[in-house]
C-alpha cells in the first residue's frame, strides 16, 4: 500500500512567509544571489512534503538552491505557486518547479523593482519632500502609511499565490504591467508639477538697449513659458543622469558648483518674493 503525502496547511504557508519576511535577505551572494533565502524559507514546507524520504529532500532542494533572484516583494507570489505545484504533484513537479522559477523571476523583477523599488519611492519621496519643506509632516506620514500598507499585503501575498497556483501566473502579470504603467503615468505628473514649486531658479539679468531695460526672466522667459528654467535644469540633471559614468552624487556636485558660478556671475538668481 502506498503510503499517502502529507498536504501542506495555512499554518504551513504561514511559517514559511513569515521565515521569508524575516530573512529575505539572508545569505545574498553574487554567485546565486537570493537562492539561500529562499531555500531557508521554504525548508519547512518541503521537510513535512518529503521529510520521511531523504533522497527526495535532497533533491528537490537542489531545485530550490539553484540561482534566483527576483523582486523581494513579488517573491512569496513565486513561492507560493511553488508550494502549490509541488504540494499537488510532489517530486514529479521537479522541472515544472525550475522552470516556473526561472521563468518568473526575470518578469516579476523588472515589475517588481520598478513598481515598488521606483515609482512608488519616487512619488511618496517627492510629495514628503516638498510638504516637508512647507513644514507640514502629512506627506512624511503618507509615505510611512503606504510601507505599512505594503507590508501588510505582503503577509497575504503567498497564501493567495498558494491558493490560486498556475492560474495566477497569467492574470498577475497583465494586473502588474498595468499598475506599473499607471504608477510610471502618476510619478511623471507628479514630478513634474513639483518641478515649479521646488525648484526656484530665475535668470535676473536686465538687458539695457538706451534708455529701454528689458526683464530677461519676466519680458522674456515667463512669456515663452512659466518656470522654464527649473524644467530645464530639472531636464539637464535627468540627462546627465543617463550618461555613462555618471552618478546622483556627481551630478550633485556639478550643479553645486555650477549654482555658486552662475550666481555670482548673476546670470542665475532666486526669487525674492
Amino acid at each position: 500500500m502506498t503510503k499517502e503525502r502529507p498536504k501542506l496547511t495555512k499554518a504551513d504557508i504561514r511559517r514559511v512567509n513569515l521565515r521569508y519576511m524575516y530573512s529575505s535577505q539572508l545569505g545574498w551572494n553574487y554567485e546565486r544571489m537570493m537562492n539561500l533565502a529562499y531555500a531557508h524559507a521554504i525548508y519547512p514546507a518541503m521537510n513535512k512534503l518529503y521529510g520521511d524520504d531523504p533522497e527526495a529532500l535532497k533533491d528537490m532542494m537542489r531545485v530550490e538552491m539553484q540561482f534566483f533572484n527576483t523582486s523581494p516583494v513579488l517573491l512569496p507570489t513565486i513561492m507560493g505557486v511553488d508550494l502549490a505545484i509541488q504540494n499537488d504533484a510532489g517530486t514529479e513537479s521537479k522541472e515544472a518547479v525550475a522552470a516556473i522559477k526561472t521563468g518568473l523571476m526575470g518578469p516579476f523583477a523588472a515589475v517588481g523593482d520598478s513598481l515598488f523599488g521606483a515609482v512608488i519611492p519616487t512619488i511618496m519621496g517627492s510629495l514628503a519632500a516638498y510638504m516637508g519643506l512647507k513644514g507640514n509632516p502629512i506627506g512624511a506620514i503618507l509615505w510611512l502609511l503606504v510601507a505599512c500598507a505594503i507590508i501588510i499585503l505582503r503577509l497575504f501575498e503567498m497564501p493567495f499565490a498558494f491558493k490560486q497556483g498556475k492560474k495566477i501566473i497569467g492574470s498577475m502579470g497583465n494586473m502588474l504591467q498595468n499598475l506599473t504603467e499607471s504608477a510610471s503615468l502618476l510619478g511623471v505628473l507628479v514630478i513634474g508639477g513639483l518641478i515649479p514649486s521646488v525648484v526656484k531658479v530665475i535668470v535676473p539679468f536686465k538687458l539695457v538697449i538706451g534708455k529701454k531695460t528689458m526683464d530677461i526672466q519676466t519680458e522674456v522667459l515667463d512669456q515663452i513659458l512659466p518656470a522654464l528654467v527649473p524644467i530645464a535644469l530639472v531636464a539637464l540633471a535627468y540627462w546627465m543622469l543617463g550618461r555613462k559614468h555618471m552618478n546622483s552624487s556627481r551630478v550633485i556636485w556639478i550643479f553645486l558648483i555650477l549654482s555658486i558660478i552662475f550666481y555670482s556671475l548673476k546670470i542665475l538668481g532666486v526669487p525674492t518674493a
